[in-house]
């Protein structure tokens, strides 16, 4: 290794100008990475749901209706009025409203309750939107300039409209404050005044790089865009500063600046390296869902750590070669006290919190796993929005509502209107608009007029559009789902059900069955890792299950707060959280490990607490700050409880790492010693 770090820093000007190259031709790119903010579109490609909307956008031209408008005070001809505005939108492919199910010339007082009722009611009209993906952000807004904010719109296309606004500007509000926190953080930490810049442009470059080859995926969800940049410098960071801190070291033990800096390499590669293995490992189990949000980000904060790892140990000698005399041009007392008295005061309280850790273990993993969920991402956007202020006064109006679509072989009349009469009877069915239901069985296709003949009738397939009465997702909607599948069944062999609630069914069982899949093969690769790395039967076992622990306790408090929470972010936290933290736990026990050869074991308690507080307290809290900043700033629900989930987990971790992680070594070393290769244990 030696060899190889000597040819790295053999040119330093020249890897700085090919690094910084890499880097603004990067910041552009990443300019051009396109974010989809619809989580339903990231499940399966085999998954029914996604079946039918592939078939049906294939054989119709409108698809499944994603934007509710509710106009307050119209007539019916005033609606009529409106719904030829909102058509005329650029995008807009299908809008539906009493007209397609009841005869409006006709005295609305003889027609069917419900059927009027899901569109018109108290002098409101209420009308089912399809709105082209490519065409979302300025339909929706199109649509908002005809009705007036006085009026309301809702729908997965409003949701993703409103997401692709706020959660830009809300990311640079985020890095900015968190930029600055970090800038905060290293000047308490360093005894530079330029250190703090060194570190920040090392891992700036690694971010800036990352962004920019996301251009490679063409495409990156909303959760990899707004999470992925706070990671990355959150769990990276560290690299930097403890490459920066055994540099200052070896310059005690060498004369020349460029030796030390390869013996600093030398001597911190192991550990870095180790840690970020196992946070790659975390990152990388995510790329094992079905559900495809996982893999995006996986690969995403994976390839970011990867391009840090590079940068640490590329870009980083080379420009702190290149600094080091302005660094101690700059050099200032130490801010931080020392943590001597600190590391005392924990070896008198760490055997008992190594136990209460041991007691909580049990309690912790069953209340993690007892929470309930979101689903979907029909509350993603609470009341105190203007979105969810909108779809809270559609729905006291009209109640809640979805609309899903049924494809049928077209052909057999008298078989579809047995399944319309059969789903009628359905207590949340409202009105379906069908052939059979809207033109009659007994009319010939050829009679229709060409626009009614494309809303009901493809080459294959005749079209039932049912609304309901329902919520988008919940156990009673689950269960519709399910009936109206099998009601289709019974009548035909080939059927595709498609709709919001439809997807957030097909959602739930495919979220669900990737969670034990995930955490295991995360739980065993890093397990792995740490037994290769260390050599020890013993070690990896104390650190997976004390981060485990760490994990458990944060998600068991929306147990206790009785508060639901959105199942992807349960299903995401738990990878995060152990890719990111165990880099704690492992550098505890390399310090622990190095001292206890040198020392009897509580005396290499207090120096391995005395050495690593510092290092382990300005990742975490930087980490912490971070995910509440997020937690804090978004108005996203998704990304703000994955945000508090990542803020409160650090917290969890820093605590398990630095008041129970001392006394679990402490109480298992002569186990350790035992377990351990080549362990080389004072008075041992």
């Amino acid at each position: 290794m030696n060899k190889l770090y000597r040819k790295i820093t053999a040119r330093p000007k020249i890897v700085i100008i090919l690094f910084m190259v890499a880097t603004v031709i990067c910041a552009v790119l990443g300019n051009f990475v396109s974010v989809n903010y619809d989580i339903n579109s990231y499940l399966p490609s085999d998954s029914p749901s996604t079946v039918s909307i592939d078939i049906m956008n294939e054989e119709f031209e409108g698809g499944i209706p994603n934007v509710r408008v509710m106009i307050r005070n119209v007539t019916v001809s005033q609606a009529m009025e409106y719904k030829e505005r909102i058509r005329e939108v650029e995008g807009v492919t299908d809008v539906t409203w009493l007209d397609d199910s009841v005869d409006i010339y006709a005295p609305l007082e003889v027609a069917d309750t419900d059927a009027v009722e899901s569109y018109y009611k108290d002098g409101a009209a209420l009308y089912s939107v399809t709105l082209e993906e490519e065409h979302i952000l300025d339909g929706v807004d199109a649509i908002r300039n005809i009705i007036g904010e006085e009026n309301a719109m809702s729908g997965s296309a409003v949701s993703t409209a409103v997401a692709t606004n706020s959660t830009v500007s809300e990311v640079q509000k985020i890095t900015v404050v968190a930029i600055a926190f970090v800038l905060f953080i290293l000047i308490l930490t360093t005894d530079s005044w330029a250190e703090p810049i060194v570190i920040l442009i090392g891992i700036g470059v690694a971010v800036l790089i990352n962004k920019g080859t996301n251009l490679i995926f063409g495409e990156i969800s909303f959760v990899s865009n707004a999470a992925g940049t706070i990671l990355q410098l959150a769990v990276s960071l560290d690299y930097f500063v403890f490459l920066l801190h055994r540099f200052q070291e070896c310059r005690n033990e060498h004369d020349d600046i460029r030796d030390a800096m390869v013996d600093a390499l030398c001597k911190s590669a192991s550990s870095i390296l180790s840690s970020g293995l196992t946070t790659v490992i975390g990152f990388v189990a995510l790329c094992l869902m079905r559900f495809r949000i996982g893999p995006d980000l996986g690969v995403v904060l994976a390839k970011g750590v990867a391009l840090s790892l590079i940068c640490v140990f590329v870009f980083m000698p080379n420009l702190v070669l290149s600094v080091y005399k302005l660094i101690d041009r700059t050099k200032h007392r130490q801010f931080l006290p020392s943590f001597d008295k600190f590391s005392r005061f924990i070896s008198c309280i760490m055997v008992p919190f190594a136990c209460l850790l041991s007691i909580l273990v049990i309690p912790s993993f069953l209340a993690s796993n007892a929470n309930s969920y979101y689903i979907g991402d029909s509350h993603i956007f609470n009341e105190d929005t203007t979105l969810g202020k909108d779809t809270a006064s559609i729905e006291e109006v009209f109640g809640k509502s979805d609309t899903y679509v049924l494809m049928i072989p077209k052909g057999d009349n008298q078989t579809q209107l047995a399944l319309s009469d059969t789903l009628k009877k359905l207590p949340q069915v409202r009105d379906i608009i069908s052939y059979v239901d809207t033109v009659g069985e007994e009319i010939p296709e050829g009679y229709l007029d060409q626009a009614t003949h494309d809303k009901l009738i493809s080459e294959h397939y005749s079209r039932m559009v049912i609304q309901l009465d329902t919520d988008y997702e919940g156990d009673s909607t689950f269960a519709l789902v399910e009936e109206i599948r099998n009601t289709a069944q019974d009548f035909y062999d080939e059927y595709y059900l498609a709709g919001k609630g439809v997807s957030t069914y097909d959602l739930m069982n495919v979220v669900t069955s990737d969670m034990m899949k995930v955490n295991l093969i995360a739980i065993g690769a890093v397990f792995i890792v740490l037994l290769l790395s260390i050599k020890s039967l013993t070690l990896p076992v104390i650190l997976v299950l004390s981060i485990e622990t760490a994990i458990w306790i944060n998600l068991s408090f929306p147990y206790f707060a009785d508060q639901t929470i959105f199942y992807i972010a349960y299903l995401i936290i738990s990878s995060i959280q152990l890719g990111a933290t165990v880099d704690y736990a492992i550098l505890m026990t390399d310090r622990y490990l190095e001292n206890r050869s040198e020392m009897p074991k509580k005396q290499a308690i207090t120096a391995t607490i005395s050495s690593c507080s510092v290092s382990i307290m300005t990742s975490a809290s930087i980490m912490t700050v971070m995910g509440f900043l997020l937690g804090y700033f978004s108005t996203h629900g998704l990304l703000a409880q994955l945000g508090i989930f990542i803020g409160r987990g650090t917290l969890c971790s820093l605590a398990v790492v630095m008041l129970a992680l001392p006394g679990l070594l402490y109480i298992f070393d002569g186990v350790i010693r035992r377990t351990t290769k080549n362990a080389d244990f004072y008075g041992g």
